[in-house]
């Protein structure tokens, strides 16, 4: 049967079970021709009605299931991401996945798997509520959704490809499908998807990121049994490999398009489809947000500033630190940064305490930037900084720069009744790692045993607690195009050791001992003595423990802290080597 004859064959039996919601690809119309020869082949009657024999001939397009991806945290859909899936959203009074899982019901296609990973539970109640299945992706935040597919591949046959945040206008769902497709439309733009190029049977003969005008893929794809086998064939390979892990699905059909079975661009109005990676498109879609989203985040920002929520425009996501998640807003031209708490730090962090640090900070001229931050749930707004500069940690100047806020912070007459004990802090955190991964710490006791001989060499040695950062790595300095120089992020801050800021500086840049020992003279200047040496060396052994042990507990919570994680026990073990032996 040829795609004519197919098509035939399906618009009757939709027209059969009365279907008139279905939002069908660009196309001329069925030919004469192809109707007269579906009826002398005995597949439609005279009226055009499908019959048993043709029910017979397009049951082999039958499709058999949907997988829908919705594990994804999309980050660039600040700041509604942050509260819940995207996918949860209303559009037009109603949920874009339960849109979704409606249409495709509509369809025919009942059995529908969602592959869910960020604030999976949000979606639980779809189970009952519309009879889906769930698979669940824990690497959601360290692989893009190539992974979610391969997670999903005992159910991959004559599938929809579908993901949680696509919104059809139309119902663009059937319960036939006659070849392996990617829904779009033609843009003369240049946009953030993938483009095609088909030849004259709309067969995709390239695929390309970057152009500025042509077809792009975006909304719902179909895969027959060989495009899924010859899909997991790939997928499986990479496994082991892992090229893929942080790419979209797509980029594997790109790169092997040659050898997979064919694949087709099926064309759409680019009013029928809708995806939104950005707020500000769904403002311009459905103009209840403009007003109000519903969002208590973007009520918080409301309050801080007493201004109205159409006046909080330009959102732009900010890679994930390692302790929270923070977006860019502007309002009335000016640029602010929103700073979401991470999960697990409420344990860790004192926000009253990082309060009362972030008001001396400013009062001393140190961090000025600070705006607000909330005591119960943790979320904080400053103003943002464009123009400046991290401290190389290859330049000694810039250790200059460092070394000077150092010295004026840690002389300030300040004294508060909370603080970082990065050893005593480290043994708390292991408490928490372990009830969150039992044995996770054994084979680091050795280790730990080093860091307490060097903790208590330096206990009563006369280096007095003053008021620290406590995170004075890189990313939490900005110098300034006038040479000035802040330090911001004051999380784990207090009366606590120096040495802490000293050596956590010390431990980001991963200086070998000459290196350290020029630091550390520098900074303890005309107080230098050997005795204050030893202590600020065994200082970067401590606090790289620390961050070590506050590593493992943020990973146990779900957090992904990669390369750092091992660096800090690098360093520590390092460190703790050369001062005990």
């Amino acid at each position: 049967m040829n795609y004519n004859e197919f098509k035939v064959l399906n618009d009757a039996y939709n027209k059969r079970i009365g279907r008139t919601d279905i939002m069908y690809e660009l196309h001329n119309g069925d030919s004469l021709t192809d109707i007269r020869d579906a009826q002398n082949m005995g597949f439609i009657n005279s009226d055009g009605e499908l019959t048993v024999e043709g029910i017979k001939a397009i049951e082999k397009y039958k499709v058999d299931n949907a997988i829908i991806l919705a594990a994804g945290a999309a980050t660039r859909f600040v700041p509604l991401s942050l509260e819940q899936p995207k996918g949860l959203y209303k559009v037009k009074g109603e949920r874009i996945i339960e849109r979704q899982i409606k249409q495709l019901k509509a369809a025919g296609i009942n059995d529908i798997t969602l592959v869910l990973g960020y604030k999976k539970e949000m979606f639980f109640y779809l189970q009952d509520k519309y009879n889906v299945k769930f698979i669940f992706n824990d690497q959601y935040n360290t692989k893009n959704n190539i992974y979610s597919i391969y997670l999903a591949k005992d159910y991959l046959k004559n599938t929809y490809i579908c993901s949680s945040d696509d919104y059809f206008v139309y119902n663009p769902f059937q319960k036939y499908e006659y070849q392996s497709f990617y829904a779009g439309y033609h843009v003369d733009e240049k946009t953030n998807e993938m483009y095609v190029k088909v030849n004259g049977d709309n067969r995709i003969i390239s695929m390309e990121k970057g152009l500025t005008q042509g077809n792009i893929l975006i909304g719902q794809s179909f895969w027959n049994e060989d495009f899924s086998k010859k899909f997991l064939e790939y997928v499986l390979e990479d496994q082991t490999v892992g090229i893929y892990d942080n790419m979209f699905w797509e980029w594997l059909v790109k790169d092997n398009l040659s050898d997979m079975p064919p694949f087709y661009f099926k064309k759409y109005k680019a009013d029928e489809i809708f995806e939104f990676d950005y707020f500000e498109q769904l403002r311009k879609f459905d103009e209840r947000y403009i007003d109000s989203s519903h969002s208590k985040i973007m009520e918080r920002i409301k309050l801080v500033f007493r201004c109205d929520e159409e006046d909080i425009v330009d959102f732009r996501n900010i890679s994930e630190g390692m302790t929270n998640t923070s977006f860019i807003f502007r309002i009335d031209g000016v640029d602010y940064i929103y700073r979401y708490p991470g999960e697990g730090t409420e344990k860790i962090i004192s926000r009253k305490n990082e309060k009362k640090s972030l008001q001396i900070a400013k009062k001393l001229g140190i961090d000025p930037t600070y705006i607000y931050s909330d005591t119960n749930e943790g979320w904080k707004v400053s103003k943002l900084i464009h123009s400046f500069r991290e401290p190389e940690y290859t330049s000694f100047e810039d250790s200059k720069k460092v070394i000077k806020v150092l010295q004026k912070l840690h002389k300030a007459k300040i004294e508060v009744e909370y603080g970082m004990k990065p050893w005593e802090d480290a043994c708390e955190m292991e408490k928490l790692l372990e009830t969150n991964n039992p044995g996770a710490f054994s084979e680091f006791t050795g280790l730990k045993e080093k860091i307490r001989t060097l903790y208590l060499q330096t206990k009563n040695d006369g280096i007095e607690k003053c008021f620290c950062h406590g995170d004075t790595y890189k990313h939490n300095w900005m110098i300034k195009d006038d040479g000035t120089t802040l330090l911001i992020d004051w999380e784990y801050s207090g009366m606590s050791d120096p040495g802490i800021d000293v050596g956590y500086y010390i431990v980001d840049a991963m200086y070998d001992f000459p290196q350290a020992r020029q630091f550390i003279k520098e900074y303890l200047g005309a107080d230098y003595s050997t005795v204050k040496e030893f202590h600020f060396m065994a200082y970067v052994a401590i606090i790289a423990y620390y961050w070590f042990v506050w590593a493992l507990y943020r990973e146990s919570c779900g957090a992904a802290m990669g390369e750092s994680l091992y660096n800090w026990y690098k360093i520590a073990d390092k460190y703790a080597n050369y001062l005990t032996d």
